[in-house]
Formats: C-alpha cells, sequence, structure tokens
C-alpha cells in the first residue's frame, strides 16, 4: 500500500487545481479525501503484505524451530565468552516456551532466540517466520530481568498460535498494565556465537557483537548508523511496540577469541 508520504505528494498535486473553475474544485477535493482515505485506511494491511511477500509468510510446523537440548545448551553458551557464559543460567526452546535447561550463578541467561524475535513489520520482519533462525545470546543481569520478559512473552504467545497483531496488542496492553518490568540501566547483551543464523544471506553468521538496550532516545545521539561510526541501529523493537531502542557494536572476535 501507499505511504502517507508518497499520499501526501500526490495530494499535492491536486492543490494545483486550485484556480480552475469551482466544479473542478470540487472534482479536486473529493480526489484528493479519496487518496488520503485509501493511504489512511490501507496502511495497517501492509504488514499483511510483506508477509505475502517473505518466502517464510507464516509459522513452519514446531518441530522445525526446535532443536536437540545439548545441542541447543552448547550454542546458547556460545553467545559470550566462556569467562561469562559457564557460569551463567541456559534456556532452551519447549513446545510451550523456553525452559530453564541448566541454572546459574551469576546472573547471566543464554538463550537461541528464533526468528519472531525480529521486528513485526518492514523489512526486517521477512525472516519472523524463518525456522533456520537461530540468534543465541547472553544477557547480563539488567537485561535478564528487563529484556529477557519479552522473549519469554513473545515466545509464548507465538507457540500458542497467536498472531502479529494479537502479540502486538498483548504488548502494549502488558505495558500499560505495567505487567512487563521498565527496563533498567546498563542493560545489554553478547552476541558473539561463531554459530549463529542470523540471515539466510551468505554470511549466515552476520557479525559478532555487542547489544546495548536503551529508552527511545534519538539514534543520533549515539551517532548510529553515520559514516565510520562503530555504533549500528537495530531495528529489533524501537517502539514498536516495546518501548525499547537497541544498539549494535561490532567486535571483530567471536566468543572464542578468533577473529572475524
Amino acid at each position: 500500500m501507499p505511504k502517507l508520504a508518497e499520499c501526501n505528494r500526490r495530494n499535492s498535486r491536486y492543490s494545483v487545481r486550485n484556480e480552475e473553475p469551482m466544479r473542478g474544485k470540487k472534482y479536486a477535493v473529493l480526489a484528493s479525501l479519496i487518496l488520503l482515505l485509501v493511504c489512511a485506511f490501507g496502511t495497517p494491511r501492509r504488514m499483511h503484505s510483506r508477509d505475502a511477500e517473505s518466502p517464510y509468510p507464516k509459522m513452519a510446523p514446531l518441530d522445525e524451530y526446535l532443536m536437540d537440548r545439548d545441542a541447543e545448551i552448547v550454542l546458547a553458551r556460545s553467545a559470550a565468552p566462556e569467562a561469562v557464559s559457564r557460569d551463567a543460567t541456559v534456556l532452551v526452546l519447549g513446545r510451550h516456551g523456553y525452559e530453564t535447561a541448566v541454572e546459574g550463578k551469576n546472573g547471566f541467561v543464554c538463550v537461541v532466540e528464533r526468528g519472531w524475535m525480529s521486528p513485526f513489520s518492514g523489512d526486517d520482519a521477512l525472516n519472523f517466520w524463518n525456522p533456520k533462525l537461530r540468534g543465541p545470546v547472553c544477557f547480563n543481569p539488567p537485561a535478564a530481568r528487563s529484556v529477557l520478559p519479552l522473549t519469554y512473552m513473545r515466545t509464548e504467545m507465538v507457540l500458542a498460535g497467536k498472531s502479529k497483531e494479537q502479540v502486538i496488542d498483548a504488548l502494549k496492553a502488558a505495558y500499560e498494565k505495567k505487567e512487563l518490568p521498565p527496563l533498567e540501566p546498563g542493560a545489554m547483551s553478547y552476541m558473539l556465537s561463531k554459530n549463529q543464523y542470523l540471515t539466510d544471506h551468505a554470511h549466515h553468521n552476520w557479525k559478532a557483537h555487542l547489544m546495548l538496550y536503551t529508552p527511545l532516545i534519538d539514534p543520533a545521539a549515539w551517532g548510529a548508523d553515520l559514516p565510520s561510526s562503530p555504533v549500528l541501529l537495530n531495528p529489533q523493537f524501537s517502539g514498536a511496540p516495546e518501548p525499547i531502542r537497541v544498539f549494535m557494536v561490532p567486535t571483530g572476535r567471536w566468543s572464542d577469541g578468533t577473529p572475524q
């Protein structure tokens, strides 16, 4: 569907008709209103059109998202340096949500996220249902308390058969009712696994990187995505609907210390 900006550009073409006779003005105004209505009411359906364009337009059979339990523990721990992950709690995906496979003692939590932790719409949402995606991530204690609950909630709702729209509505309601914790200062996570699978493109493991979580601030305040800046903006949440901004900083080394 057309974007609102495009609608406004098209609408501006009708304004030149103000110099035409009254009858022409009426037709111009009518056409302008129709176009704006199409744009306004058509925009929410963009999520469905993007899903239709994706090679993964809907959820695959659950078994395609599951892993061997021991292999998933190893993959989850590979998200962070061994000095961090060896004493971390490790989660594995079950049929109804994440389960604790290993109890840790340092406050970190390592987990392998699936595609449904991607943005809900836009180009970055094309892999939302991709059953091949495996995102090993190790949350530090503040992130484990205030960001990980989003992974739990999204996952449990998806596995219960909820649609994207239903998950979005539930997240909004949970924040409004304060059922989800506010973001804690210092929240961050490691994504340093050499074996992560983040895209179907040539470099499946993309880059080893840290993720830093902040409130919804202007990315320019971090110099994100500027030429030669090491800080990248991750569109994972960005207020749609989670009120969290995610910045990434590539490290150049995997969790085992080998260069990328």
